[in-house]
């Protein structure tokens, strides 16, 4: 059963020099212990769609319509004061910088204790042993040492691990993962996803994990949905959506990696920018940068269904053979 299910969710900045559609008409949803992908170059609206579930879209930004349902509840019907008890609670995120999570003036123990007395009516104490939990959950050792320390006095690794430790805290429904491992070395990084994705699957949160790095959703997400100029282009799950891409972008996407380019071989890359918001032309907003493109293409291209797990929004997909993502 889907735990978040996002319908038509629209987020316009609404600027002196007109209106700026970072979220046009986004839908999805994520089932119990599944991990969700977002993925998309910068300036895609993936950060922005996550704040919009949240609910920390600030002006000039407005999210015009749509659907956020938690449970079936929908959460754009919420105060204010309503949405500040479920944030930390039913529904979490994690941050790129974890800094953006701990103040730096207060001890660890403090920051999560806090974290857990303003949602659940226990002791200190025993919130104090649910955040040394946390803490061991996500692979943090000596963790009574570690409470006691500034944010500070940690690795750029551990202050990350301690923003997803106080995101799992009250063992939220849901959890919005903001490219959390992007500033990390590799192998934090591999660890850092192998605990989430374990804790994931034990707890039952479903997760989306926002990224532009398809290596990461590789091994991490169940589905991919891959997010072009404010739009879903393309989604479906993990291993079918990356071995078999329907959509130009998300080929381009794949192909960019290093690790698919043939020794000596220039590096391949998807030629042009991603276009501005506010100078958006009408039809399919990728056409500029696409081989395939043509006059049926500036048409704004209606969501199909290729088959039952894919969808897709392209006048001209990639048929089986074309489907080469080597170079």
């Amino acid at each position: 059963m889907a735990v978040l299910v996002v319908e038509n969710l629209k987020t316009h900045f609404f600027t002196k020099a007109g209106v700026v559609k970072s979220v046009d008409d986004v839908s999805f949803s994520v089932d119990a212990g599944k991990v969700l992908g977002l993925v998309g170059e910068s300036g895609s609206g993936k950060t922005v769609t996550g704040f919009s579930i949240m609910g920390l879209v600030d002006p000039p930004g407005r999210i015009v319509s749509g659907r956020v349902l938690l449970e079936g509840h929908n959460l754009l019907d919420r105060t204010d004061d309503a949405m500040r008890g479920l944030r930390g609670d039913r529904i979490a995120m994690i941050f790129q910088d974890p800094m953006m999570t701990l103040n730096p003036v207060l001890r660890i123990d403090t920051q999560m204790i806090e974290t857990v007395l303003a949602h659940q009516p226990v002791s200190k104490e025993q919130a104090r042993e649910l955040a040394r939990n946390a803490l061991g959950r996500v692979g943090i050792p000596s963790p009574d040492e570690r409470m006691k320390a500034y944010p500070h006095q940690l690795s750029g690794g551990m202050r990350q691990r301690v923003a997803i430790a106080i995101a799992l805290l009250n063992n939220p429904r849901v959890i919005i993962a903001d490219e959390p491992t992007t500033a990390l070395d590799v192998t934090i990084q591999a660890q850092i996803i192998f605990e989430v994705q374990k804790l994931a699957r034990e707890t039952g949160t479903a997760m989306v994990w926002v990224t532009h790095d398809l290596s990461v959703i590789a091994g991490l997400a169940d589905e991919v949905c891959v997010m072009y100029a404010g739009r879903i282009v393309e989604s479906g799950p993990t291993a079918d959506l990356l071995d078999h891409p329907m959509h130009p972008y998300t080929k381009g996407l794949i192909a960019s990696i290093p690790s698919r380019n043939q020794r000596g071989q220039p590096l391949s890359q998807i030629p042009g920018m991603t276009p501005s918001l506010l100078r958006l032309k009408p039809g399919c907003a990728f056409r500029d940068r696409c081989p395939r493109a043509d006059a049926a293409c500036e048409t704004a291209p209606a969501i199909t269904q290729p088959t039952p797990a894919r969808s897709l929004r392209c006048v001209h997909p990639l048929t089986e053979s074309e489907v080469d993502t080597t170079g």
